[in-house]
Parts: C-alpha cells; structure tokens; sequence
C-alpha cells in the first residue's frame, strides 16, 4: 500500500548572517519556498505522478530570481550564465540531464525531455539547445537570465581576484546592497530541487542550478550529475543535493545515500546522515540534500549554518524553514 504522497524542495545551503537579515526578504523566501510547496502538494492530491510534482517545482524556482537557477542563474567569469539540470525517475530508473545551457529558459523542461526521449542521459551545450528547441522547449535570449545581484556578486569576485566563488566560502566579499538575504547571497550553495513520493509509491527528484560566481566557463558541478546531485530508486530513495559541487561528485553523494539504505540497511535519517554530516566533511563537502524514502519518510540534513527548504504531506500544510532548528 503507497504511504501518504509528499514533495520536499531546496533553494540552496551555506553561512547564515543574521545580522543582515530583512523581515521582508526573509518573509520573500518562505512565502516562496510554500507557494512551491504547495504546487507539488496539488500535483500529487490529484493523483499526479512524482516526476510532474518535482518538474513543477523546479520550474518554479527556476523562474524566481530569489534563487540560483534559471531567472537569477549566477555568471561564469567571462560574464555568462550557463545553467545545469537533471531528473530521475524512480520507477523506471530513466533519467534526463543538460549542462551549460544559456538559452533554456527552464533547464529542468530540457532535462525532462531527454529522460522521455530515452535514448539518451546527458547532453550539453549546444547540442542541448538544438535538442531542447525540437522539443518545443522555450529558448530565451541570454539576458534573460541577468540580475543586478548576481552581476554585482561576479564584479566583487572579480575585483579581488578570486576564482570559482562558492557561495558559502566568499566572506571577504562585500556588497552592501545585497546584503539582505537570510543567507548571504555571496556565501551560500546556489542550487535548487526536490524529490516526491506519489499516491502511486512512486519516487522522482529533480535538481538545477546556476553553478558557481565566477567559475570557469564550462565548469559543470554535481546537479545535472546522475548519482552525485539527483538520483531516485523506487526501491530505497530520491534525493537531490546542494553544496560544493566537485566533493558531491566525488562522494557520489545522491547514490551513496540510497547504497547505505539498500546493502547496509541503514534507515533514511541513518544513511542521509553519514553521507551529510560525516562522509562530506572529511573532504571539505559541505551543503546538504532533501531525500524522501520508498516509505515515506524524509531527511533534510545539512553541515552549514541555513539551508532554504520545506515539504509538505497531501493533507497538511507545508512546512518551511531557511535556519537551524
């Protein structure tokens, strides 16, 4: 019997700054993050497959600006957004990923149409374009993507010279324009996504990002990276990540999570756990994941000090937080 049908989502992880903290732009991202909750929430009480809840939700962020993905994507060191985005589906163990897309306007449409086209996982570039295009995939000119704020956050990197910004570790960065997000928009993780459990027993995530401020062109991290960033099992779990990009590639931490379920038998919250708060810092991973489990259950850990994230139960309101609690 399915259990009770659910989504979770993630805006992204990194250092808290409190002391910068708006009421408003506080109330702007959790006002955000349930309105998208909700819209997965709908998706599934009406019977609705897991992959269509995480796509709507992803979409979602994607076309707000508060976070770093589509609309608001941040910009590669030439001046460029080049967007990454990835989707699994439990059930059948198919999967769609495109990278360094700049014209897509929603990445995780793209990434969607190759798990359904089928022949194919992964396509970048160009050649994801062209693809997205004769799909009937909406292309956008690239300045659709510009935001002061992440424009502004490219100039401070590029004033003092540092490469390949992390948005949790640029603390010598200082724009006192933007320096009202709960998270600090220079030191936080930018990467969205969420996973779902549908009435069916169904499992699917979803994962997009913008990448790093300042990285180098054609730099791809773990969120378009099956296994890494997004990975879904109807036999164990979906998961998708957010954090320092190459150290999730290298812990394969999406997949790691559902192999300590499956041969270690580790609960969800046992396996999320290892993974997030022991596996990653010992290689300077930080960040965190959202994962739903085939039974129902849900993790949400973290190693920061915040990470932008809620869920929501058929039935129940959704419940969303940015800090520790």
């Amino acid at each position: 019997m399915a259990k009770k049908p659910l989504i979770a989502i993630h805006g992204g992880a990194g250092t808290m700054t409190q002391s910068l903290l708006s009421s408003s732009k506080e109330t702007d991202y959790l006002t955000s993050l349930n309105a998208i909750v909700a819209a997965g929430q709908a998706i599934l009480a009406k019977g609705g497959s897991a992959l269509d809840a995480v796509t709507t939700a992803v979409c979602l962020l994607e076309d707000n600006p508060l976070f770093n993905a589509g609309k608001g994507a941040v910009f590669t060191h030439s001046g460029k957004n080049e967007l990454d985005a990835a989707i699994m589906d439990g059930a059948t163990l198919n999967a769609g990923a495109v990278a360094g897309v700049s014209h897509i306007r929603n990445p995780i449409l793209a990434a969607k149409a190759v798990l359904n086209h089928g022949k194919q996982v992964f396509l970048i570039g160009k050649g994801a374009e062209a693809f997205a295009a004769a799909n009937g995939i909406e292309l956008v000119d690239s300045d659709y993507f510009f935001t002061q704020e992440r424009y502004d956050q490219l100039q401070a990197a590029l004033a003092i010279g540092q490469e390949n910004v992390l948005d949790h570790d640029s603390q010598s960065l200082s724009l006192n324009h933007i320096n009202s997000d709960p998270i600090d928009p220079k030191n936080k993780l930018g990467t969205v996504g969420a996973v779902a459990l549908d009435a069916h027993g169904n499992l699917a995530a979803a994962t997009s990002t913008g990448g790093l401020t300042n990285k180098v062109d054609g730099r791809v991290g773990d969120s378009p990276i099956i296994g890494a960033g997004c990975y879904a099992n109807n036999n164990t779990v979906a998961v998708s990540a957010t954090g320092t990009g190459e150290m999730f590639i290298r812990g394969v931490v999406a997949y790691d999570v559902s192999a300590l379920v499956e041969y270690a038998g580790l609960s969800l919250e046992q396996a999320a756990h290892r993974v997030v708060m022991d596996k990653l810092p010992k290689i300077n991973g930080r960040g965190g994941i959202i994962a739903i489990d085939h039974l129902g259950n849900i993790a949400m850990p973290f190693n920061t000090e915040g990470m932008y994230r809620g869920f929501g139960y058929v039935g129940d309101a959704p419940k969303v937080a940015i800090y520790k609690t």
